[in-house]
């Protein structure tokens, strides 16, 4: 590519000079100091993985098998004898061959289940909204192959009574045969993840039906099915003892609520959308929660909850015995308020759901007890019934107060997508990330976290942002302006507990496909445990909103030190072709 013309009126024709994608200043430097007569030999590429990378336990045999990698791409002219030019040399730092973070598993997987976050769906069957979409097994084998662990379906009796339906209930959404749904999970598993499955199953059934969906089950997964047995659960089993394994977790029918949930549908739908994005890439996340001091406040259910638990529930006597006998992690919120929903059994454990709402005004109150309960038990928190766009809300108010299962609508977008997707790129993009040693264990007088505490900077991540390429080869050369190229930014961040929480900006680099920012930020961090690095791309528009141009979300506990080639991601989370940043990250 040399040049490139835009159209600016009928008579008139702009032309910019298009340049290829060079080395930035600091990385020719740093090519002179480990190269020589303008060749880096193997050896040199070691020293460099050591003292720049960070890499302590580089090897000729690593440095070797890099450049023979890129002597794949011995077309581009960029090698001589067995080492190479600077060209190369930035080539590797941009590519995919090395990523800001490990692509394997780092995590010991031999603790309780209740020790790690789980990538978790919401009603992982709907295609788009919460009212009136389709629900199809489409949307859940895309999850699955996203490594997505926790799947829910809302299960209803058919239009004959005499079979299954997933659906979200008492809405327009279309249905889809429970069976197809089942099918789809036992094919697509376990093509991202070997580690285990839990489908979490919103019952309205009645017992007979409870019988048959027993029987779907057993005979569609077989063997992998993992049957609880007939004692009281004490303690969770351990992602590594339940590979490839599908668990079942519910509780008993909730038809008491249905009158609720009519309610809940006919009231939310006069607002419209409710919480709509307010931009193409959704608004800013905020740490926001609510004192509660009202205790009746609490005690509400939203409607998508766990309902009773079985021994205060008269229904559950009903359960079909087959039914019962599949439910391997027993869900519901027991009789009373939040204080009794949070009491801990020694004895036994189990899964409580709260709404987003309910865990907003519970953490000023409760905040310690919740962090207790799920040092053994699972907590569940869901979208509020208010979303009909299927949009989603900040995760890390659940994460800092130690929740495993943030169900999150994967079929939509924006900022807490991102957040979601970027905590489970960490342990090798598994599923099942293990929560940090803070949420897990009481301090020497027994307290336990407070994400809100002023707490002393643990680490100072240091963030420089090169420049980026692809947009170019990703996008029509009119997608961001009309008239001319486009004026890239970049924003970066920290999404953590409040006192890390900030977001930062390049400066705007007009007219340019490959914008050099070349500028560095620090973001000092308390609690580096539970950061994610936020980076976004867009491009300015003095006109109108500025367009949105990429993105991605990186666990800041697994980046690489040192100079990397970062990929963004579009507004689904989906990976451009092209399209990535040159970064390096330092802790100081």
């Amino acid at each position: 590519m040399s040049k490139q013309t835009y159209r600016v009126c009928f008579c008139f024709r702009r032309r910019f000079r298009l340049g290829a994608a060079e080395a930035p200043d600091e990385i020719k430097f740093l090519f002179d100091r480990y190269s020589e007569n303008g060749v880096m030999s193997a050896e040199n590429l070691k020293q460099f993985f050591i003292e720049i990378q960070n890499e302590e336990n580089a090897s000729i045999d690593d440095a070797q098998a890099i450049m023979n990698n890129l002597h794949e791409h011995k077309h581009l002219n960029i090698f001589y004898r067995k080492g190479m030019h600077l060209e190369a040399f930035f080539r590797y730092l941009i590519g995919d061959i090395n990523p800001p973070l490990e692509t394997s598993l780092g995590d010991d997987m031999n603790a309780p289940v209740s020790h790690y976050f789980i990538y978790t769906g919401h009603n992982s069957y709907l295609t788009g909204n919460q009212l009136s979409s389709d629900c199809s097994d489409i949307p859940i084998i895309q999850a699955l192959k996203r490594g997505v662990r926790v799947i829910e379906l809302d299960i209803w009796p058919n239009s004959a009574k005499d079979d299954v339906d997933v659906l979200h209930g008492r809405t327009l959404t279309t249905p889809v045969a429970l069976i197809k749904c089942l099918r789809s999970i036992k094919e697509y598993a376990f093509t991202a993840s070997e580690y285990p499955v839990v489908i979490t199953l919103e019952d309205h059934l009645s017992p007979d039906l409870q019988a048959k969906v027993a029987e779907m089950i057993n005979k569609t997964f077989g063997d992998i099915l993992f049957h609880p047995g007939s004692e009281v659960l004490k303690e969770f089993s351990s992602p590594e003892s339940l590979k490839r394994r599908i668990i079942i977790s519910t509780k008993p029918p909730k038809e008491y609520l249905e009158a609720k949930e009519v309610k809940r549908v006919e009231t939310g739908s006069k607002k419209g959308k409710g919480q709509p994005d307010e931009e193409a890439w959704g608004r800013e996340v905020s740490f926001r929660t609510k004192m509660d001091d009202d205790k009746d406040d609490l005690d509400e259910d939203e409607g998508d909850g766990d309902g009773m638990d079985d021994e205060s529930d008269g229904k559950s006597q009903n359960l079909a015995p087959e039914y019962r006998n599949l439910i391997a992690i027993p869900a519901g919120k027991g009789k009373g308020g939040m204080s009794d929903w949070l009491k801990i059994d020694p004895n036994k454990v189990r899964r409580l759901s709260l709404s987003e709402i309910e865990l907003e005004k519970a953490v000023g109150k409760y905040g310690k007890a919740i962090i207790r309960f799920t040092q053994r038990n699972l907590l569940r928190v869901y979208p509020k019934g208010v979303r009909f766009d299927s949009s989603n809300y900040n995760p890390l108010i659940a994460w800092s107060h130690g929740a495993q299962m943030v169900a999150f609508n994967m079929q939509g977008y924006g900022r807490s997508l991102w957040l979601m997707q970027g905590m489970f790129r960490a342990n090798g993009g598994c599923g099942f990330v293990k929560k940090p040693d803070i949420l897990l264990k009481a301090g020497p007088n027994n307290e336990v976290f407070d994400p809100r505490a002023a707490l002393p900077v643990k680490t100072t991540l240091k963030v420089t942002v090169y420049m980026g390429e692809g947009w170019y080869y990703d996008f029509k050369h009119t997608h961001f302006d009309t008239y001319s190229p486009p004026d890239f930014y970049a924003r970066v961040g920290i999404a953590g507990v409040p006192a890390d929480t900030v977001m930062k900006k390049t400066k705007t680099l007009e007219d340019s496909w490959i914008p050099n920012w070349n500028e560095q930020f620090e973001f000092p961090l308390t609690v580096p445990e539970l950061a994610l690095l936020r980076i976004e791309v867009h491009e300015y528009d003095m006109s109108e909103k500025d367009d949105f141009g990429g993105q991605t979300c990186l666990p800041v506990w697994e980046l690489r030190n040192g100079i990397r080639g970062v990929p963004l991601h579009d507004r689904k989370g989906q990976k451009y072709n092209s399209v990535k940043l040159l970064m390096r990250f330092e802790f100081v």
